[in-house]
Protein backbone atom coordinates (compact mmCIF):
# COMPACT_ATOMS: atom_id res chain seq x y z
CA UNK A 1 0.00 0.00 0.00
CA UNK A 2 1.31 3.47 -0.81
CA UNK A 3 1.38 5.47 2.12
CA UNK A 4 1.14 8.57 0.73
CA UNK A 5 -2.35 8.02 -0.86
CA UNK A 6 -4.82 6.91 1.94
CA UNK A 7 -7.68 8.31 0.11
CA UNK A 8 -9.32 5.28 1.64
CA UNK A 9 -8.26 4.66 4.57
CA UNK A 10 -10.18 2.50 7.03
CA UNK A 11 -12.56 1.62 4.72
CA UNK A 12 -13.95 -1.94 3.29
CA UNK A 13 -14.55 -2.73 0.06
CA UNK A 14 -15.89 -6.19 -1.81
CA UNK A 15 -15.03 -6.72 -4.91
CA UNK A 16 -16.77 -8.96 -7.11
CA UNK A 17 -15.04 -10.84 -9.65
CA UNK A 18 -11.33 -9.70 -8.61
CA UNK A 19 -9.39 -12.79 -9.51
CA UNK A 20 -8.45 -11.42 -12.60
CA UNK A 21 -8.65 -8.38 -15.34
CA UNK A 22 -10.01 -5.64 -14.32
CA UNK A 23 -11.53 -7.11 -11.04
CA UNK A 24 -7.66 -7.58 -9.90
CA UNK A 25 -6.84 -4.03 -10.90
CA UNK A 26 -9.72 -2.74 -8.85
CA UNK A 27 -8.87 -4.63 -5.97
CA UNK A 28 -5.14 -3.55 -5.89
CA UNK A 29 -6.39 0.36 -6.75
CA UNK A 30 -8.93 0.21 -3.65
CA UNK A 31 -5.96 -1.78 -1.45
CA UNK A 32 -3.40 0.88 -2.72
CA UNK A 33 -5.59 4.06 -1.52
CA UNK A 34 -6.00 2.51 1.73
CA UNK A 35 -9.24 0.25 1.98
CA UNK A 36 -9.07 -3.21 3.33
CA UNK A 37 -10.72 -5.41 0.77
CA UNK A 38 -12.42 -8.34 -0.25
CA UNK A 39 -11.38 -10.15 -2.96
CA UNK A 40 -14.24 -12.16 -4.14
CA UNK A 41 -14.10 -15.03 -7.14
CA UNK A 42 -15.57 -18.45 -8.10
CA UNK A 43 -12.07 -19.27 -8.22
CA UNK A 44 -10.56 -18.99 -4.83
CA UNK A 45 -6.62 -20.00 -5.74
CA UNK A 46 -7.23 -16.90 -8.02
CA UNK A 47 -8.50 -14.88 -5.41
CA UNK A 48 -6.11 -15.65 -2.87
CA UNK A 49 -3.56 -15.00 -5.07
CA UNK A 50 -4.52 -11.21 -5.65
CA UNK A 51 -5.43 -10.89 -1.64
CA UNK A 52 -1.55 -12.04 -1.44
CA UNK A 53 -0.53 -9.50 -3.45
CA UNK A 54 -2.44 -6.90 -1.66
CA UNK A 55 -0.73 -8.25 1.75
CA UNK A 56 2.71 -8.47 0.41
CA UNK A 57 2.30 -4.36 -0.90
CA UNK A 58 1.34 -3.69 2.88
CA UNK A 59 -2.38 -3.50 2.55
CA UNK A 60 -5.16 -6.14 4.33
CA UNK A 61 -7.57 -8.15 2.43
CA UNK A 62 -9.40 -11.26 2.49
CA UNK A 63 -10.09 -13.87 -0.34
CA UNK A 64 -13.80 -15.30 -0.58
CA UNK A 65 -15.00 -17.48 -2.52
CA UNK A 66 -18.92 -17.44 -3.72
CA UNK A 67 -20.95 -17.63 -6.83
CA UNK A 68 -22.61 -14.16 -6.36
CA UNK A 69 -25.47 -15.12 -8.60
CA UNK A 70 -26.20 -17.18 -5.82
CA UNK A 71 -28.49 -15.16 -3.26
CA UNK A 72 -27.05 -17.37 -0.64
CA UNK A 73 -23.39 -17.47 -0.99
CA UNK A 74 -23.65 -13.43 -1.38
CA UNK A 75 -25.60 -13.27 1.69
CA UNK A 76 -22.60 -15.35 3.43
CA UNK A 77 -20.01 -13.33 2.04
CA UNK A 78 -21.61 -10.31 3.40
CA UNK A 79 -21.30 -11.84 6.66
CA UNK A 80 -18.27 -13.11 6.89
CA UNK A 81 -16.84 -9.16 5.64
CA UNK A 82 -19.06 -7.46 8.30
CA UNK A 83 -17.90 -10.47 10.69
CA UNK A 84 -14.19 -9.74 9.63
CA UNK A 85 -14.39 -5.81 9.43
CA UNK A 86 -17.38 -4.51 10.80
CA UNK A 87 -18.71 -2.52 8.07
CA UNK A 88 -19.19 -2.58 4.52
CA UNK A 89 -18.35 1.06 2.29
CA UNK A 90 -17.82 0.00 -1.10
CA UNK A 91 -18.87 -3.25 -3.33
CA UNK A 92 -17.09 -2.78 -6.79
CA UNK A 93 -20.08 -5.04 -9.12
CA UNK A 94 -17.44 -6.60 -11.11
CA UNK A 95 -17.93 -10.43 -12.10
CA UNK A 96 -19.13 -10.99 -15.66
CA UNK A 97 -18.71 -13.18 -18.50
CA UNK A 98 -19.17 -13.31 -22.02
CA UNK A 99 -19.94 -15.44 -25.24
CA UNK A 100 -20.79 -15.17 -28.68
CA UNK A 101 -23.75 -16.40 -30.22
CA UNK A 102 -26.16 -16.00 -32.75
CA UNK A 103 -29.32 -15.21 -31.40
CA UNK A 104 -31.26 -17.87 -33.19
CA UNK A 105 -28.40 -20.22 -32.04
CA UNK A 106 -28.63 -18.98 -28.01
CA UNK A 107 -30.19 -21.26 -25.72
CA UNK A 108 -32.35 -21.00 -22.90
CA UNK A 109 -29.30 -22.04 -20.13
CA UNK A 110 -26.83 -19.60 -22.14
CA UNK A 111 -29.19 -16.84 -21.75
CA UNK A 112 -29.68 -17.82 -17.91
CA UNK A 113 -26.32 -18.28 -17.09
CA UNK A 114 -25.29 -14.52 -19.17
CA UNK A 115 -28.24 -12.89 -17.35
CA UNK A 116 -27.45 -14.20 -13.80
CA UNK A 117 -23.55 -13.93 -13.52
CA UNK A 118 -24.12 -10.22 -15.25
CA UNK A 119 -27.04 -9.02 -13.79
CA UNK A 120 -28.69 -10.33 -11.76
CA UNK A 121 -25.38 -11.13 -9.06
CA UNK A 122 -25.37 -7.07 -9.22
CA UNK A 123 -28.84 -7.01 -8.06
CA UNK A 124 -28.15 -9.23 -5.24
CA UNK A 125 -24.82 -7.85 -4.27
CA UNK A 126 -26.46 -4.71 -4.00
CA UNK A 127 -29.15 -5.66 -2.51
CA UNK A 128 -27.29 -7.55 0.23
CA UNK A 129 -24.75 -4.81 0.73
CA UNK A 130 -26.71 -2.26 0.37
CA UNK A 131 -29.22 -3.46 4.06
CA UNK A 132 -25.42 -2.81 5.75
CA UNK A 133 -25.04 0.33 3.70
CA UNK A 134 -28.54 1.91 5.14
CA UNK A 135 -27.67 0.91 8.40
CA UNK A 136 -24.28 2.75 7.87
CA UNK A 137 -26.46 5.55 6.12
CA UNK A 138 -23.57 6.20 3.61
CA UNK A 139 -21.73 3.89 0.97
CA UNK A 140 -20.67 3.44 -2.57
CA UNK A 141 -21.67 1.41 -5.26
CA UNK A 142 -19.84 1.24 -8.33
CA UNK A 143 -21.21 -1.51 -10.96
CA UNK A 144 -18.78 -2.62 -14.02
CA UNK A 145 -20.98 -2.11 -17.39
CA UNK A 146 -20.11 -2.42 -21.04
CA UNK A 147 -20.95 -1.12 -24.66
CA UNK A 148 -24.75 -0.29 -25.41
CA UNK A 149 -24.52 -0.85 -28.92
CA UNK A 150 -26.53 -3.93 -30.83
CA UNK A 151 -23.33 -5.98 -31.29
CA UNK A 152 -24.18 -9.04 -33.55
CA UNK A 153 -23.62 -12.51 -31.29
CA UNK A 154 -23.95 -10.19 -27.93
CA UNK A 155 -28.01 -10.48 -27.50
CA UNK A 156 -27.58 -12.33 -23.70
CA UNK A 157 -24.10 -10.09 -22.91
CA UNK A 158 -25.46 -6.64 -24.25
CA UNK A 159 -28.85 -7.07 -22.54
CA UNK A 160 -27.38 -8.01 -19.42
CA UNK A 161 -24.74 -4.75 -19.00
CA UNK A 162 -28.33 -2.83 -20.52
CA UNK A 163 -30.00 -3.93 -17.29
CA UNK A 164 -26.96 -2.51 -15.14
CA UNK A 165 -27.55 0.59 -16.62
CA UNK A 166 -31.03 0.74 -15.57
CA UNK A 167 -30.84 -0.68 -11.99
CA UNK A 168 -27.92 1.47 -11.31
CA UNK A 169 -30.19 4.56 -11.48
CA UNK A 170 -32.89 3.12 -10.02
CA UNK A 171 -30.62 1.88 -7.18
CA UNK A 172 -29.11 5.86 -7.26
CA UNK A 173 -32.49 7.29 -6.89
CA UNK A 174 -33.39 4.88 -3.81
CA UNK A 175 -30.91 4.96 -1.75
CA UNK A 176 -29.82 8.96 -2.42
CA UNK A 177 -31.40 9.50 1.18
CA UNK A 178 -29.20 7.23 2.75
CA UNK A 179 -26.30 9.12 1.42
CA UNK A 180 -25.94 6.09 -0.89
CA UNK A 181 -24.34 6.56 -4.03
CA UNK A 182 -24.35 4.41 -6.92
CA UNK A 183 -22.70 5.09 -10.32
CA UNK A 184 -21.62 2.50 -13.43
CA UNK A 185 -18.16 2.27 -15.34
CA UNK A 186 -18.21 1.19 -19.20
CA UNK A 187 -14.75 0.40 -20.04
CA UNK A 188 -14.27 -0.03 -23.67
CA UNK A 189 -11.69 -2.49 -24.91
CA UNK A 190 -9.56 -3.75 -22.30
CA UNK A 191 -6.52 -5.48 -22.08
CA UNK A 192 -8.35 -8.68 -20.56
CA UNK A 193 -8.29 -12.08 -20.67
CA UNK A 194 -11.79 -12.59 -20.59
CA UNK A 195 -11.75 -9.76 -24.04
CA UNK A 196 -9.32 -11.76 -25.55
CA UNK A 197 -10.71 -14.99 -24.98
CA UNK A 198 -14.06 -13.81 -26.22
CA UNK A 199 -13.04 -11.98 -29.63
CA UNK A 200 -10.25 -14.95 -30.24
CA UNK A 201 -13.96 -16.88 -31.20
CA UNK A 202 -14.56 -14.61 -33.94
CA UNK A 203 -11.48 -15.60 -35.54
CA UNK A 204 -7.88 -14.31 -35.50
CA UNK A 205 -6.96 -11.01 -35.31
CA UNK A 206 -10.25 -9.15 -34.69
CA UNK A 207 -8.99 -7.82 -31.50
CA UNK A 208 -6.22 -5.67 -33.47
CA UNK A 209 -9.09 -4.97 -36.27
CA UNK A 210 -11.20 -3.32 -33.58
CA UNK A 211 -8.52 -1.46 -31.73
CA UNK A 212 -7.98 0.67 -35.15
CA UNK A 213 -11.49 1.96 -34.85
CA UNK A 214 -10.56 3.56 -31.18
CA UNK A 215 -9.71 7.11 -31.98
CA UNK A 216 -6.42 6.67 -29.40
CA UNK A 217 -5.15 3.95 -31.12
CA UNK A 218 -5.04 2.15 -27.91
CA UNK A 219 -6.04 -0.65 -26.10
CA UNK A 220 -7.55 0.21 -22.31
CA UNK A 221 -5.22 -0.62 -19.12
CA UNK A 222 -7.21 -2.54 -16.21
CA UNK A 223 -5.32 0.40 -14.16
CA UNK A 224 -7.23 3.21 -15.94
CA UNK A 225 -10.52 1.29 -15.08
CA UNK A 226 -9.15 1.21 -11.36
CA UNK A 227 -8.53 4.84 -11.25
CA UNK A 228 -11.69 5.64 -12.24
CA UNK A 229 -13.43 3.15 -9.54
CA UNK A 230 -11.20 4.76 -6.81
CA UNK A 231 -12.17 8.03 -7.56
CA UNK A 232 -15.70 7.53 -7.32
CA UNK A 233 -15.42 5.17 -4.32
CA UNK A 234 -13.66 8.20 -2.98
CA UNK A 235 -15.08 11.41 -0.76
CA UNK A 236 -14.26 13.67 -4.13
CA UNK A 237 -16.83 11.77 -5.73
CA UNK A 238 -20.17 12.25 -2.96
CA UNK A 239 -22.25 14.35 -5.56
CA UNK A 240 -22.09 11.93 -8.37
CA UNK A 241 -24.81 9.47 -8.35
CA UNK A 242 -26.55 7.52 -10.81
CA UNK A 243 -24.34 8.40 -13.70
CA UNK A 244 -22.37 6.31 -16.09
CA UNK A 245 -18.87 6.89 -16.22
CA UNK A 246 -17.36 5.88 -20.05
CA UNK A 247 -13.91 4.94 -19.93
CA UNK A 248 -12.87 3.68 -23.74
CA UNK A 249 -10.45 6.17 -25.25
CA UNK A 250 -13.10 7.76 -27.69
CA UNK A 251 -14.84 5.06 -29.44
CA UNK A 252 -18.48 5.94 -27.96
CA UNK A 253 -17.93 9.77 -29.84
CA UNK A 254 -18.24 8.02 -33.30
CA UNK A 255 -21.08 7.51 -35.38
CA UNK A 256 -22.44 4.17 -34.62
CA UNK A 257 -22.00 2.56 -38.44
CA UNK A 258 -18.03 3.62 -37.57
CA UNK A 259 -17.83 1.10 -34.83
CA UNK A 260 -18.90 -2.11 -35.50
CA UNK A 261 -19.13 -2.70 -39.57
CA UNK A 262 -18.83 -6.36 -40.75
CA UNK A 263 -15.51 -8.23 -39.62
Amino acid sequence: MDKNRTRLEGKVAIVTGAGRGIGQAIAIGLANEGANVIVNDVNLESARSVADEIKHRGGQALAIKADVSSNTEVIQMVKQTVDKFGKINILVNNAGISGFWPTLELTEVEWDRVLNTNLKSQFLCSQAVGKEMVKQKEGKIINIGATRLGQPGLAAYNASKAGVLALTRVLAVEWAKYNINVNVVRPGLTETPLVREALAKLGPGVFERRLKRYPMRRVIEPASIAKVVVFLASSEANDITGQEIVVDCGISALQPSWVWPDE
